[in-house]
């Protein structure tokens, strides 16, 4: 009996995979993975228009980044997929001790649960990025 009083609720705390939130999630576990320097992992969030050889020298000189996602998050539908914006600050520490502190928003795509689209293309990731260097 207590199973069907707690599954309920741990479903209704999980985002759907379409919400805004699941697309910041996605954000998130991309600067996680790169404070881990596991570039693979960051690598594979994008829908890339990089090479992975480049992608990583870009982080080359950074110790770990933290990002904070600013509120509100937008999304919209657009012919067969959606596309959210998230507004983030991020801090970086490079390898040399210095600072570094970014605003900006990253856009993310997904494609709708039509038939025919793969699991892949209906995940959450980063097709474009915009970052501009801030004072601390």
């Amino acid at each position: 009996m207590p199973i069907a009083v707690l599954a309920p609720v741990a479903v209704a705390a999980l985002p759907s995979a379409t919400s805004v939130d699941a697309a910041v999630g996605v954000v998130r576990a991309y600067y996680a993975a790169v404070s881990r320097h596991d570039y693979r992992a960051a690598f594979a969030l994008w829908h890339g228009r990089q090479s992975y050889a480049r992608f990583r020298r870009g982080y080359a000189q950074t110790r770990y980044a933290t990002v904070m996602p600013i509120p509100p998050f937008e999304s919209e539908g657009a012919a067969g997929s959606l596309y959210a914006t998230v507004k983030v600050r991020v801090d970086a520490l490079l390898r040399s001790g210095r600072h570094q502190h970014f605003a900006g928003s990253y856009t993310l795509k997904r494609v709708n649960d039509v038939p025919g689209s793969t699991a892949a293309q209906r995940r959450w990731h980063i097709v474009d990025a915009h970052l501009a260097s801030v004072p601390a």
